[in-house]
């Protein structure tokens, strides 16, 4: 045997170990001390990999919740584009009243833009702090970026179309009178 540990050495000319045994623990312990495998984590590198995986998460959701912004923001700006492109101007003395944010407001409108509201071929949406009208196919364009900007529209709501024929319906017995203005 080369030079090996005395301590071994006098164990195995006592009889105590055999040379098989030696040399096992002789390889285990060349292993373990040239292992390039990493080390058992402690408690402090556990807790580094927690902190590193939280931190992560958390950039994650943030960087989630910027895009989530920076999405709705875009929207908000095509809405207020196709407001600005396709607005109906407006002329007129009558004064068309609706509710916004709980209050009443007037816009001055003609008779022709009147009905067109009334009909729901025209839609009051807010822009800032004003009201313009807008057609159909674009306030449905802007309905589809940004709905809070849609303040009046007639035309939508056909979900309860049902109930009002029926309420037609029972209203058709009553006589009006041809000279009664609204």
């Amino acid at each position: 045997m080369a030079k090996g540990n005395p301590l071994q050495e006098q164990l195995l000319k006592a009889g105590l170990v055999k040379k098989s045994k030696l040399a096992e623990v002789a390889r285990e312990q060349n292993k373990a001390r040239h292992a390039k495998g990493p080390a058992a984590p402690n408690e402090i590198q556990r807790e580094a990999e927690r902190a590193r995986v939280g931190k992560a998460e958390r950039d994650r959701a943030l960087e989630a919740e910027r895009k989530a912004q920076a999405r709705t923001a875009e929207l908000r700006a095509q809405a207020r584009q196709i407001i600005t492109d396709r607005k109906v101007p407006r002329s007129g003395e009558i004064e068309y009243r609706f509710t916004a944010d709980g209050a009443i407001r007037t816009v001055l409108v003609n008779d022709d833009l009147k009905k067109k509201l009334s009909a729901g071929v025209l839609v009051i949406v807010r822009i800032d702090d004003r009201y313009e009208l807008l057609p159909r196919v674009a306030a449905d364009k802007v309905r589809e970026r940004d709905a809070a900007m849609i303040v009046l529209d007639h035309g939508h709501g056909t979900e309860a179309g049902s109930a009002t024929s029926e309420d037609d319906d029972y209203y058709a017995q009553f006589k009006v009178p041809d000279d009664l203005v609204w």
